[in-house]
């Protein structure tokens, strides 16, 4: 598939030249600053080192006052508390943080995942009910509850008050109860882009502020929303890039026992990334929630046992090697049930259903499908008697959005602008492909229609070299690594280099493209490796100059360390 080449916009020659002078850097990096709105020395060395001071007074949330009291007056009366969050990775990550920080608060504490399979997505009346029948009268939601507006009235008639942390997109009626959501519209908190666990950290830390609670004990979970912002794809800016910047810092000097097995079971050295965290931590943790139970990962997170640790993660790494496993054949269905349809190919949206399909998986393949059909795509199976599935989009198509549009087909969904979930009665299946394909069509744009790479700086190979270290790691991809951590918001800069001359290529386990190359600007030779890009070899046979795009990694062989770009696309010359 095609990919288009697009630009980010240039800054002006002036603004670059002044926080060149300034900082005493070139002009590239004076360049990435600029484009991300960094123009002095105050706002770079902010940027590069984000305090935790820095962090919203998290009071400005709407209802967090009542909130803080109503868990306050619980521990102090001595009530019992139940930690309810969503089976994936920000849900997960979110009740193990909270519940190992508050059970040294709260006498009697407990915590629930609900069931993928049985119970579903967010709160469940199961859940409520287990709630009753052992004696809670507080429940916190994490990562769920914001759309709970039947369950939670059925709670308060049971005499269960509900505290909700959630940073989903709010439906027209607010559940009854204190409701923690930046994205309400009568919130005037001024970073809306939270995760879950984000907004459950928001709330410790106003427990803290309001008990004089030890917020440096708080602050060392930080590596769980470090874990939940790469997981949940969030942005990583402004107050997510605090949390993340220092979530990231203790994952590397202080790693956590389990978030170590996991790494370990992935073979990851450190220092880790957050890209690390978001392919090698969070499918793990993902897998326990998929094929197992999510309870397993928050087990798994508050352990400190190292042999109870093992024995988890070690199920666990099971559960995401058979979570490849499906993901693998039930993409291949649902790519040859595409083909059976002939007229996908003029649809500009996709809808697959098999009832046999693996309901912890659909996500995932949906977002295999949007790599070969480019298309907002939604899986669906069937689950206790009914359609449910997850969707995924395209750049900048709000798939909530579009569902909002089809609400009256649909029992339930949830999510935001790039991933939803929903389910329908399986009778509904047929109407909502096409209502939902009513909606794409008229809502989605040109530009929507086919991937795009956002290229930061055109630069030449010399560009990227110093004089003094050519065969090193260069010091502008040191300088470049202190833009971490990376994500939507402040991604890794992509350059072009035009005009450069393959010297060898070859083909890696029959997917990856392996090559080096050189350019007119320099004498050296570089490396080069792009992932699942084996067909673009045939812009490589016939010798001439190419186009490349990419970003700029180090790759460890034989304990040598050296420059490798990861590229992201190439074309001839034109």
């Amino acid at each position: 598939m095609e990919k288009r080449w697009r630009f980010k916009s240039s800054p002006s020659i002036e603004a670059i030249q002044q926080l060149t002078d300034e900082l005493k850097v070139n002009k590239v990096i004076a360049q990435l600053f600029v484009q991300r709105g960094i123009e002095n020395f105050d706002s770079a060395n902010n940027f590069l080192n984000p305090t935790i001071e820095e962090l919203h007074d998290p009071f400005i949330m709407k209802d967090m006052k009542e909130a803080v009291e109503r868990l306050s007056a619980a521990v102090s009366k001595n009530e019992k508390v139940l930690i309810y969050g969503d089976y994936d990775v920000d849900g997960t990550t979110a009740v193990a943080m909270t519940y190992t920080f508050l059970k040294a608060k709260v006498a009697h504490i407990e915590y629930y995942i609900p069931d993928r399979y049985s119970e579903g997505y967010g709160v469940s009346f199961q859940g409520i009910d287990y709630a009753y029948q052992n004696g809670f009268t507080l429940i916190i939601a994490l990562d769920c509850g914001v759309r709970a507006v039947e369950q939670i009235a059925y709670a308060k008639k049971l005499k269960i008050d509900f505290i909700v942390c959630d940073h989903h997109q709010t439906g027209e009626v607010l559940p009854d109860c204190m409701v923690l959501d930046p994205k309400r519209e009568d919130c005037r908190y001024p970073f809306k882009e939270l995760s879950g666990c984000g907004v459950g950290f928001k709330f410790l830390q106003a427990c803290c502020m309001y008990n004089n609670w030890d917020t440096a004990k708080l602050y060392s979970f930080l590596d769980f929303v470090a874990v939940s912002i790469g997981a949940d794809i969030v942005s990583v800016t402004g107050e997510n890039r605090i949390l993340c910047y220092h979530g990231m810092k203790l994952l590397n000097q202080n790693t956590r026992l389990a978030f170590k097995a996991l790494l370990s079971k992935a073979k990851k050295t450190f220092p880790i990334s957050l890209t690390d965290v978001v392919f090698a931590i969070a499918p793990r943790i993902n897998a326990a929630g998929r094929l197992r139970s999510g309870r397993e990962a928050v087990a798994l997170m508050i352990s400190d046992r190292i042999d109870h640790i093992e024995r988890i993660a070690q199920e666990i790494e099971e559960d995401n090697s058979n979570r490849k496993t499906l993901d693998k054949s039930i993409t291949a269905e649902a790519l040859f049930q595409l083909e059976q349809h002939e007229n996908h190919h003029q649809l500009k949206s996709t809808v697959v259903f098999n009832k046999d399909w693996h309901k912890g998986v659909v996500g995932i393949v949906a977002s295999r499908l949007i790599e070969k059909h480019y298309k907002p795509t939604i899986v669906l199976t069937e689950s206790n008697g009914v359609a449910t599935g997850s969707a995924r989009t395209v750049n900048n198509f709000d798939i909530y959005s579009a569902l909002l549009e089809c609400e009256h087909l649909l029992d339930q969904f949830g999510g935001h602008t790039h991933a939803a979930g929903l389910s329908l009665p399986i009778e509904n299946v047929s109407s909502f492909k096409e209502h939902f394909e009513q909606v794409v069509t008229k809502r989605i744009t040109a530009e929507n229609e086919s991937p795009e790479i956002q290229i930061d700086i055109e630069v030449n190979a010399i560009d990227l070299l110093n004089a003094k270290n050519r065969s090193g790691i260069p010091e502008i991809k040191k300088q470049i690594d202190q833009f971490e951590p990376f994500g939507p918001g402040n991604m890794k800069p992509v350059f072009l280099i035009k005009n450069c001359f393959p010297r060898d290529y070859r083909i890696l386990k029959e997917e990856h493209l392996k090559m080096t190359f050189a350019h007119p600007s320099s004498t050296v030779n570089f490396d080069a490796i792009g992932f699942n890009m084996a067909d673009k070899s045939k812009f490589l046979k016939a010798e001439l100059p190419i186009d490349i795009v990419f970003t700029l990694e180090t790759n460890e062989w034989n304990g040598k360390t050296s420059l490798q770009f990861n590229l992201k696309d190439l074309r001839p010359t034109l």
